[in-house]
């Protein structure tokens, strides 16, 4: 075999691209800059502070340039996390490759296969490129990056180039497939598909065609602030106009309106969701649990519908010895055993599989073997000494889907065991079972299989002399036994099943595994198997009828990777919320396409990691529900923190289209508004991304997808909150200024009203369901930081010279500020009472 020369795999690299995919189109920081400068707020701190320069006050022009700037240098940072999903993939498909060019082998970086290249496949390789097998001896290939299946496929040669490929997954085939890695065997094949033209590249395509779902709380935020800033601009346009025809000073006039308009906009929504998100994923993080898109951890919370992959996320993803059965009936299972010592009677059984498998093993269930013999079985169960030799090996054929071996148990004398192990009816027609007994291996296998097990038949025999047959059916072999291979449930999963049903949450397993295992694995789960729907099934369905069918089906078995999406997006298209788990490649554009992907970090492929929102660092299904329940409890606080910041622009609007009205003197510049908007009141938000979760977090339904963050209840009880803030404030700016106090101590006196009364309304919005004694006995350490620090800044903006000229303020006297603390304490009382008559209609 001389393969292609290197002229011609260069020819084909030049006309076909290089065996990778193409590069994912990048948001460049200049674009997101220029996206940040279309945000309303930022446009109002220039505009202001474009207008104190026209009125020569540098130092507030600067103030108010420096807010701009941080607004602008946070969001930058945050949108230039873009995704890596073909980068990942790209890195997947490259492994180095052992070709054949000009007649001689040489190893090359993946990227440059070329379609038509020879390559050379041993243990252990990661194939490079989909390709045709021309030589095969004994291959066996683990596809489940792919398919899902734990269980490597068979490989054999094909006799001439096939004109079209099957699909991934299934025993004799003779193709290979890019991403695939080989766990025993070699074989040389020929590359007939590379980069996006691969079954693993055109998941990479199906990605790049995939929309990400935007988080649902994100979109309902930026549309009440889009409404917010309509409703702002068309008062503040209303204010200037007023402004300027009354009282003249048309500078003046726009300065008053960017106040209003300041006043009005609640630009702190996405500065607490952001806030609140990138805290959440810090909590979230210390139960190993990595948030890719911090916003996803709140639709997580509301997941209606949790979609699982079955292999290395319900499952361990590696195999394990079951279940041991000897010929005269007798059944040993490891999950009803004390310990892992096997029984003196299915020993040689035990042994004799060992002894069938490599010494050092890739396939996984070769892997079971050696470890089941190292945790059951001793050394004077006759395992295998240092002076042993395996002498000769007979691999697995189409027409003989057994394999023998033969060790040389002293080296002074040609005496071998023989050990053999493969398909059950393989195994008993070595034996030469008579009909009866080969009636009862039937009937014992199919009574494992219904476990979900995978079934190997055992036997053994004897040689003596120095040559050996030439076939393995001239031994005289006497059957042992069957053993039965799963791949274990993880310990966690059925606690983690039971409390997702408690939270109402449906979980539905969708694998690439044969029917048998995935009703047995969803029964292990606590699962409804009642029903299992296959991939040739959902073929024959149309979108309509699949979403109909997904209703109620809970186990979907041998589906391919477009069939996931389907599945996905039917539940997509009933009202459901959709989390999607997995960890191979196969899962990929399923995790993409769910509201959001949650993918195995340990044993899960980058694919998956790259294309998910969430990732379970530790591949602990369990871990799902703290991520849930935090979720849930991200909600409940980000409701609170938005109705706290709803109620505390009704004060602050008022109190600035006060003065407008009654011809009063302007008590509010931008300074004090930006410091209010973009310092208090994000400040003030941290304790309620620091409350505990409510205790009934987890035994409430999700909430309808359609319910929106702010109920109309919501809306009254922020503006029933807010009115009486106004009410006292502006009350005792209006006396106040009747009273004949000098401007400046009414603008620090009323200031000083405001802000206790923010604080009286922090305290009320801690909790919905509970008193204010209740919610102080909840720990809460942020509180009396943010009390703390209140204080600090109002003492400081009070004492200090250079911060009282800033603000403009006056000195206030004892009854001044005993005047504040009362109005504080007034929101507080009547508040805290009104909260129980409003409970109800809130909902909670």
């Amino acid at each position: 075999m001389s393969g292609l020369s290197a002229i011609e795999a260069r020819q084909r690299l030049q006309s076909e691209g290089y065996n990778e995919l193409p590069h994912q189109d990048r948001r460049t920081p200049l674009r997101i800059v220029l996206e940040v400068l279309r945000e309303p707020m930022l446009a109002l701190l220039l505009g202001g502070g474009f207008i104190y320069l026209l009125l020569g006050d540098l130092k507030e022009a600067l103030i108010l340039l420096v807010f701009a700037l941080l607004s602008v240098a946070i969001t930058v940072i945050q949108e230039t996390r873009t995704e890596r999903v073909l980068e990942a993939l790209r890195d997947l498909t490259s492994p180095r490759a052992l070709v054949i060019r000009d007649g001689t082998r040489r190893r090359i970086a993946g990227r440059e296969v070329a379609r038509g290249d020879l390559i050379v496949l041993a243990e252990g390789d990661r194939i490079p490129a989909d390709a045709v097998l021309v030589q095969a001896h004994d291959l066996q290939v683990d596809e489940s990056l792919l398919t899902g299946e734990s269980v490597p496929v068979r490989k054999i040669a094909a006799t001439d180039i096939p004109a079209s490929r099957a699909r991934p997954g299934g025993d004799d085939l003779p193709f290979v497939y890019s991403g695939a890695l080989v766990v025993r065997g070699s074989g040389i094949a020929e590359v007939v598909a590379t980069g996006p033209r691969s079954e693993i590249g055109k998941i990479g395509q199906s990605l790049h065609a995939l929309e990400t779902e935007p988080p649902r709380l994100q979109v309902q935020t930026a549309r009440l602030v889009r409404l917010a800033a309509l409703g702002g601009a068309a008062v503040s346009i209303l204010a200037v106009v007023l402004y300027g025809t009354l009282r003249g000073g048309w500078l003046d006039a726009v300065l008053a309106g960017i106040t209003i308009g300041m006043s009005m906009l609640p630009e702190e929504f996405p500065v607490v969701l952001t806030v609140f998100m990138a805290m959440g994923a810090w909590r979230i993080s210390k139960a190993r649990v990595l948030t890719r898109r911090a916003a996803s951890i709140e639709t997580l919370g509301s997941a209606t519908v949790l979609c699982t992959d079955k292999t290395g996320t319900l499952t361990e993803n590696r195999m394990s010895i079951a279940e041991l059965r000897l010929p005269d009936g007798a059944v040993f299972r490891l999950r009803e055993a004390t310990d892992a010592t096997v029984p003196g009677n299915f020993r040689e059984l035990a042994l004799h599989g060992l002894l069938a498998s490599a010494p050092v093993p890739f396939d996984p269930m070769e892997k079971a073997f050696h470890e089941f013999a190292r945790d059951g079985l001793k050394v004077a169960d006759g395992l295998p000494g240092p002076d042993w030799k395996l002498a000769h090996s007979y691999g697995l054929r189409p027409d003989l889907l057994a394999m023998t071996q033969l060790w040389q148990t002293d080296e002074d004398t040609p005496s071998f065991a023989v050990a053999a192990k493969g398909a059950p009816e393989a195994v008993a027609h070595l034996c030469r079972l008579a009909p009866a007994e080969l009636e009862a291996v039937r009937h014992a296998v199919d009574a494992m299989a219904a476990e979900g097990l995978r079934v190997l038949g055992v036997a053994k025999a004897a040689h003596e002399g120095e040559r050996w047959p030439e076939s393995q059916r001239d031994f005289p072999f006497v059957f042992l036994g069957l053993v039965g291979l799963a791949d274990p449930l993880r310990p966690s999963v059925p606690d983690a099943v039971r409390e997702c049903r408690s939270a109402g949450i449906r979980v539905v397993m969708i694998t690439g595994d044969y029917p048998a295992t995935a009703r047995a694995i969803a029964q292990q789960a606590g699962l409804d198997a009642s029903e299992v729907m296959t991939g040739d099934a959902i073929e024959r369905l149309d979108d309509s009828e699949l979403a109909r069918r997904a209703k109620t089906a809970s186990v979907f078995a041998r589906i391919m990777p477009e069939q996931k999406l389907r599945i996905v997006q039917a539940l997509k298209s009933d009202g459901e919320i959709v989390a999607m788990t997995g960890d191979g490649v196969n899962d990929a554009p399923s995790l993409k396409a769910a509201h959001i992907g949650v993918a195995m970090g340990g044993r899960g492929t980058d694919v998956a990691r790259e294309a998910s929102s969430i990732v379970l660092l530790d591949d602990d299904f369990g871990s799902i529900v703290t991520a849930i329940r935090l979720g849930r409890r991200i909600y409940d606080n980000v409701r609170k923190a938005m109705g706290f910041i709803f109620a505390v622009h009704v004060p602050i609007a008022g109190l600035a289209l006060l003065p407008l009205i009654f011809g009063l003197p302007i008590i509010f510049s931008p300074i004090h508004i930006a410091f209010l908007e973009m310092v208090i009141d994000p400040v003030c938000s941290l304790v309620f991304e620091a409350e505990t979760d409510e205790e009934d977090v987890m035994r409430r339904k999700p909430r309808p997808p359609e319910a929106p963050l702010f109920s109309w209840p919501l809306v009254g009880w922020s503006v029933l909150q807010g009115g009486l803030a106004f009410g006292l404030v502006g009350a005792i700016f209006v006396i106040a200024h009747q009273r004949g106090m000098p401007e400046d101590e009414v603008r620090a006196l009323t200031f000083f009203s405001l802000v206790l009364s923010i604080v009286s309304l922090i305290l009320v919005n801690r909790s919905f369901s509970t008193s204010l004694v209740a919610a102080f006995r909840r720990p809460n350490p942020t509180l009396a930081w943010i009390i703390l620090t209140i204080a600090m800044i109002l003492g400081l903006s009070l004492l200090w010279p250079a911060t009282s000229a800033l603000f403009r303020f006056g000195p206030l006297h004892a009854d001044d500020l005993a005047l504040t603390l009362a109005a504080g304490g007034v929101v507080l009382v009547v508040l805290e009472t009104l909260k129980h008559l409003w409970r109800a209609r809130l909902g909670l």
